[in-house]
């Protein structure tokens, strides 16, 4: 038995399962005496889940809130049948360590400042690096919200005006101005509703620089030559300003980030001539620029119109980043470069990859395409690192297929037999013979079994068409008085929270509402894969934002006490919502106050009464294996009902997740937790790969 517990592939019920040799052969095996659960990550800590900063929730929202609680609570219950799907669903049928420099960064002869963490936590530098981006994520959606909520209230404004005061929003030329939310201004002290439309907003990405760097969360504050730890050749960034909050390139719109005449001071440095250049970004932005890869010929900065059409406008001149990058070449000091390239995955419309250390030749003057004089840099990348995975500054890393037909080891079109949006391939090019999946029904929704009645008693809200006023919708108000999902992206979760209340079906809004975000099906295409060690895979074709819904944990929602011991007991998960509100047995509790729903005294809480048994149907969730630096995490949430003990059980995207990367959660399987029939606890290695794995899955 190897590997995650996708590894077993449930055939006959109850007694025995498949297990795949990693050849292509099935055989039956027995049950362990203590099965193997899933449930939300324990390790409170250690491997933090959420990706955001947690919200603070004024005493008046708070009281808001539970009084409406309080309401929901003594609401009548209505009985469903048993057997019947939940929510909306009804009736829809069927690394490694970077060179030159290494794992601990550093200049590469030796010089400059040392590559080791200054503020050292216990964690690898990699666990830093994506824990401050996911610091960064949850600072933008946060700022991402309260810009779409300002938008909302300069629109109702604007809808109250009289048409005759509108007028000065049109053109001249008779042509109707549409005012679109970069054009929606902060309010003015004292001003009506022009005034809002003229005065600009701050950027959510530069609004979320500020706050890092006013909370001291720049990840490396100080400016460094060569290698960042934590940071390979190859990572790639979905913005300027993730650049900016690792201190990789600490300048959002510059392309030459460069070490001022303050360094000098700092004995390490003592011999060199200031600036000197510590990163260059390639980003197509001057029409002199020529990138060949390993050969680069670099614009210097200056005279550039900021424009977007790449001209000159004036002379560059030779000071700041351009005497910077001289003094590099003289000082034979590398220069981190890295390539930005057009992508409609980013918010920004660029996607920038780190491609390692260059070395400046030589340099010179010459008159520009434009007759202006502009400075030009060779730079040569050294050798003995990864190879490179951009090429040239217009292509992307990762190349997903555009079609089915395209896939290597294609063993099944669509594993969903046309269930969701999407079809869903698998493919194997480890076993001989390929095989595929089987010994399990796909089913895009919960099922409950025969032996339960689950009772709705959701209150929904009456909001018509989309809730759009979070002060007035009664679904929002159990979130904290604020909608827990932002529009942006089709729909993304600011924060992890204890639990999520969506729209359900007593609700006036219709299903396209951001507030049944989940409830909304596969937002990208997935392909389910086979895995040298760890079974099948899933990864994605298409990149994940942060907080992007990925799918419903599905399968048959039963009592925990009627799969005791089973053998499909690889594929149950435990809805542990009340007891990681409770912080029990090592969970980590999220934010949000649910007072109104559970009793913090209660001592027959302390073990899940319900789970999830996806061994004999479930969807795609099932497969997605196991990791220690997991890039999803697991989100309870209440909408058809406000039982929290059978909460629905969904996966989000903790990291912008680039294509191709295999899709992880963490099981949060407790060690030493599985018991074989003689009494000895039974250990299962951990295969997940990452920096930081833990080396045992339970």
């Amino acid at each position: 038995m190897v590997g995650d517990a996708e590894e077993r592939i449930p055939v006959t019920l109850p007694t025995v399962s498949a297990v795949s040799s990693g050849k292509g052969e099935i055989s039956s095996v027995e049950a362990p005496a203590c099965g193997v659960r899933r449930c939300s990550p324990r390790y409170a800590g250690k491997e933090r889940p959420t990706y955001g900063q947690r919200k603070v929730e004024t005493a008046a929202k708070k009281k808001a809130r539970l009084d409406f609680g309080k309401q929901v609570s003594e609401a009548p219950l209505v009985p469903l049948q048993s057997n019947e799907m939940m929510g909306l669903n009804i009736g829809d049928g069927v690394e490694g360590e970077a060179l030159l420099g290494g794992a601990h960064g550093g200049v590469v002869n030796g010089e400059g400042v040392d590559g080791d963490l200054q503020a050292g936590s216990g964690k690898s530098a990699h666990a830093r690096v994506k824990e401050t981006l996911r610091a960064f994520n949850g600072h933008y959606l946060h700022f991402v919200q309260e810009e779409e909520q300002r938008v909302k209230q300069v629109e109702a404004k604007l809808s109250k005006v009289p048409k005759s005061s509108n007028s000065k929003l049109k053109k001249r030329k008779g042509k109707k101005e549409e005012v679109g939310v970069s054009e929606l201004k902060e309010p003015k002290r004292g001003g009506g509703c022009e005034e809002d439309i003229k005065r600009a907003s701050k950027r959510p990405d530069l609004k979320a620089i500020s706050k890092m760097i006013e909370t001291g969360a720049i990840l490396y504050p100080e400016k460094r030559i060569g290698h960042l730890p934590g940071i390979d050749v190859g990572h790639q960034f979905y913005s300027r300003a993730e650049m900016v909050v690792l201190g990789l390139h600490s300048h959002w719109l510059n392309g030459i980030d460069y070490m001022g005449n303050s360094y000098a001071k700092l004995e390490q440095y003592k011999g060199y001539k200031f600036p000197l250049a510590v990163c260059i970004v390639l980003s197509g932005m001057y029409e002199d620029d020529l990138d060949n890869s390993e050969n680069v010929i670099y614009t210097g900065q200056g005279g550039h119109d900021l424009l977007g059409n790449k001209h000159q406008i004036r002379d560059q001149k030779m000071e700041r980043g351009n005497l910077a990058l001289k003094n590099s070449m003289e000082a034979g000091l590398p220069v981190r470069v890295v390539r930005g390239h057009e992508s409609a995955s980013s918010y920004c419309g660029k996607v920038y990859t780190y491609d390692g250390l260059y070395k400046v030749n030589k340099y010179w003057a010459e008159k520009g395409i434009r007759g202006f004089t502009v400075f030009k840099y060779q730079l040569k990348r050294l050798e003995a690192q990864p190879t490179l995975m951009t090429g040239q500054v217009l292509f992307t890393r990762a190349q997903a297929p555009t079609s089915i037909s395209e896939l290597r080891g294609l063993v099944c079109e669509d594993i969903s037999g046309g269930q969701e949006k999407f079809p869903i391939p698998a493919t194997n090019v480890v076993d001989d013979p390929p095989v595929a999946p089987t010994g399990f029904i796909y089913d895009r929704s919960l099922r409950v079994a025969e032996s339960l009645k689950i009772l709705a008693n959701a209150v929904g809200c009456k909001c018509k068409g989309d809730c759009i006023d979070p002060r007035t919708c009664a679904c929002a108000r159990l979130n904290g008085s604020d909608f827990p999902y932002v529009h942006k992206d089709g729909g993304r979760l600011v924060e992890a929270k204890a639990v999520v209340f969506e729209c359900g079906p007593t609700c006036g809004c219709s299903i396209n509402c951001v507030n049944r975000t989940s409830q909304q099906g596969l937002k990208y295409r997935l392909e389910v894969f086979r895995t040298p060690k760890k079974g099948w895979g899933v990864r994605s074709w298409d990149t994940i934002p942060s907080g992007a819904p990925i799918c419903e944990y599905t399968g048959i929602l039963m009592k925990t006490d009627e799969v005791e011991n089973a053998s499909e007991n690889n594929y149950i998960f435990d809805i542990d919502c009340l007891q990681t509100m409770k912080g029990l047995d090592g969970r980590e509790r999220r934010p949000g106050d649910v007072s109104f729903l559970i009793n913090f005294d209660d001592k027959m809480s302390e073990v899940p009464e319900y789970c999830i048994n996806a061994g004999p149907s479930g969807n795609v969730a099932r497969f997605i294996n196991h990791s220690c630096q997991p890039n999803l995490f697991v989100q309870c949430v209440l909408s058809s009902h406000h039982d929290i003990k059978i909460a629905k059980v969904m996966l989000f995207a903790a990291d912008t997740i680039p294509p191709l990367q295999e899709l992880t959660y963490d099981y949060g399987y407790g060690l030493d937790s599985v018991v074989g029939p003689d009494g000895k606890i039974i250990k299962m290695p951990c295969y997940c790969g990452a920096v930081d794995c833990r080396k045992r899955l339970y």
